[in-house]
């Protein structure tokens, strides 16, 4: 994609109703139609009109899957987060178009997250296939300094799923559930060899098809953070 059709979907960010940014390490707070949004935290249902409960997408590229299951499950509300604006662009326009009003979008890093939702306010928290940040454990999203903004917001015991084609990311997640004294609900290192247990694993993003095509095995953890967690390994 060119630069200028680059900045041209930065731009039209701004105007699009579904869409908050934050784009400041020092100034979070969020943006939405041009103007701060005011304090999210705890208020999000104010945005949706409903107290629906809260799941979010990370690293959501272009948020096939929160697009899916806002379809699926309208009981509840998805955020789909990512920083690359161009990728937001292409999921907050489908949603519009086909109406789906339970899915909204943020463009901000995941570091943000704290300054945005409220203790206890996020019910479920999806990671699909992320970067494995190979050589760089620290800034996997399943490290245990992003669990901790995880249980900032997380309510006990609520799910966090991983789905991913990287053995690296997935063996690394699991040397961290058992390290961190995690709760692990299921763990399969190719999820399409048997009947699915989870019915929302049946959607695939835009990266898992490619890696279908690739006779890639996917894998999938689903895990919670115990009651009272606090990470015992910030520097791994």
């Amino acid at each position: 994609m060119s630069k200028k059709n680059k900045l041209q979907r930065f731009a039209d960010l701004r105007e699009m109703p579904n869409v908050f940014e934050n784009m400041s390490d020092t100034e979070p707070y969020l943006i939405r139609l041009g103007e701060r949004a005011g304090d999210m935290r705890g208020h999000w249902h104010n945005y949706f009109g409903n107290p629906k409960p809260l799941v979010l997408e990370l690293a959501c590229g272009k948020a096939e899957y929160s697009r899916a299951l806002a379809q699926d499950e309208p009981d509840k509300n998805y955020i789909a987060i990512d920083i690359k604006g161009n990728r937001i662009w292409v999921g907050a326009r489908d949603a519009a178009q086909r109406q789906l009003h339970n899915v909204a979008f943020l463009r901000t890093r995941i570091e943000q997250l704290p300054h945005f939702f409220a203790s206890e306010e996020i019910e479920q928290i999806w990671i699909l296939f992320a970067d494995p940040q190979l050589g760089k454990a620290k800034k996997r999203l399943t490290a245990p300094i992003f669990l901790q903004r995880y249980r900032q917001i997380l309510a006990e015991q609520h799910l966090i799923h991983l789905k991913t084609d990287s053995p690296e990311l997935y063996e690394y997640t699991l040397q961290v559930i058992e390290e961190e004294g995690l709760q692990l609900h299921y763990q399969r290192d190719d999820i399409y060899s048997q009947p699915l247990d989870f019915p929302a694993l049946r959607h695939h993003t835009y990266y898992e098809e490619m890696h279908l095509k690739n006779n890639k095995t996917i894998k999938y953890i689903r895990f919670s953070l115990p009651e009272g967690y606090s990470a015992k390994n910030l520097k791994k």
